[in-house]
């Protein structure tokens, strides 16, 4: 069979009655405490082994050798055929307590060489108990020294928990000053970016009504100016009946115009209620996009962010300021056209007033067809008359149609410019 055996070898000085040195050999087994065999090795008896087995070695140099031969067997033991063996040997059983022999022995092809044969006597009574009294106090020992350890280690546990413990307190505690401290700063951020909407917003209106109260102040110049020459067309209109042609198809394309202004308002109404509806939509989606931003704010890279945001948007006012200065200037160029038609117009008079007097001299050849036709005349003054009234109501439907398509471009232009804003916050 194969165990595992301790051997503990000691070199043992004795100085009485001589001195000398002993070779002290004990074989034991850590499972069976009753098993023990001692072999006492002296230079008297190392001698004699040395001439039995032929050792080449001094008893100084003894130990070490059968050490490193013991070293050799403990690395081949794992092998499936190891070189060095350590055989113990026994003529009865154990339980006999008859000698034993303990055998290096080296294994080749050819043969097994017996390296050292050492003969063990097994322990008494005696023996065995001073062997477990001290396998006891050893044991002893290592129990103090694991209790002392364990107390150490129980020290050391103790204390690392308990700063472990004040320090995760300070850290909650420096947490929820930081908490608070990152609250009011988010509340004063959210208060300056509501201020400065608010701020924004009056200006914008302000910046608005100006504008507006411009255009009404132009608007109202143009149709004092464009009255005044209706006057004047009506004053000539009356002396003049060639020109009734001309007013009945100004009026017949004044009607085309109509339906085309109708169809862009139809067209306008459309994208207006297209508009507002998809302002409703936004408006749903900015509902859950401020929930979705409420719970995103508690983080600190997304708060930077928002100041980004924030930049952005007060770039974004810069833009409506220029664009809003851009709506002027085409209000301005609208007026620039009017002035335009109303030179043209002027000019188509100047026209009508030379074909006037190139017609002054066939006038006087025909003014006793006038006089018969007189009655026909006054009759065709109220008619004419009747025609004006229409004329006048027309253009005045006109005007308040290019009214309400005025304001509607203002809403839409309100409008989109709301998208964008509600855009770039999105």
């Amino acid at each position: 069979r194969r165990l595992n055996v301790r051997v503990n070898i000691e070199l043992l000085s004795i100085s009485n009655p001589v001195h000398k040195k002993d070779l002290a050999v004990r074989l034991t087994d850590d499972s069976d405490p009753f098993f023990l065999y001692n072999l006492v090795i002296s230079e008297e008896d190392f001698q004699s082994l040395k001439s039995q087995q032929g050792l080449l070695v001094d008893f100084s140099s003894f130990p070490q050798k059968f050490i490193d031969l013991l070293h050799q067997c403990i690395q081949e033991q794992n092998k499936d055929i190891p070189r060095f063996l350590l055989q113990l040997v026994s003529s009865a059983s154990l339980l006999d307590h008859m000698p034993v022999f303990l055998n290096v022995v080296e294994t080749n092809p050819f043969k097994h060489l017996t390296h050292l044969s050492l003969k063990f006597l097994p322990g008494n009574d005696a023996e065995i108990k001073k062997f477990l009294a001290s396998c006891l106090k050893s044991l002893k020992e290592d129990k103090e020294m694991l209790e002392q350890k364990l107390r150490k280690t129980e020290e050391d546990f103790t204390r690392q928990l308990n700063y472990t413990q004040q320090s995760l307190s300070e850290k909650s505690q420096e947490l929820d000053k930081l908490k608070t401290e990152w609250t009011t700063y988010t509340t004063t951020l959210t208060n300056k970016h509501a201020q400065e909407l608010t701020n924004e917003k009056e200006r914008a209106l302000q910046v608005q009504t100006q504008y507006q109260q411009q255009h009404e102040q132009q608007k109202k110049e143009l149709e004092s100016l464009h009255q005044k020459s209706i006057q004047q067309l009506q004053s000539r209109l009356s002396e003049l009946e060639i020109i009734n042609k001309d007013l009945t198809e100004r009026r017949y394309k004044g009607d085309s115009t109509v339906r085309e202004l109708k169809a862009k308002l139809s067209g306008i109404d459309d994208e207006c209620q297209r508009a507002k509806q998809e302002v409703l939509s936004l408006r749903r989606e900015n509902t859950t996009l401020d929930a979705e931003c409420h719970e995103k704010e508690k983080l600190i890279n997304q708060l930077q962010t928002r100041v980004a945001v924030l930049e952005q948007e007060i770039k974004d006012k810069d833009q409506l300021v220029v664009r809003t200065k851009e709506v002027l200037d085409a209000t301005q160029e609208q007026k620039v056209i009017l002035e335009e038609g109303t030179e043209k117009k002027q000019n188509h008079i100047e026209k009508l007033e030379a074909t006037i007097k190139s017609l002054s001299a066939e006038l006087l050849k025909a003014n006793e067809i006038i006089k018969k036709l007189q009655g026909d005349l006054k009759t065709l003054m109220s008619k004419l008359k009747l025609k004006n009234t229409v004329t006048i109501q027309q253009e005045k439907l006109l005007a308040e149609k290019e009214e309400k398509l005025q304001k509607q471009q203002r809403e839409l232009q309100e409008t989109g410019q709301s998208l964008q804003m509600r855009e770039q916050e999105v």
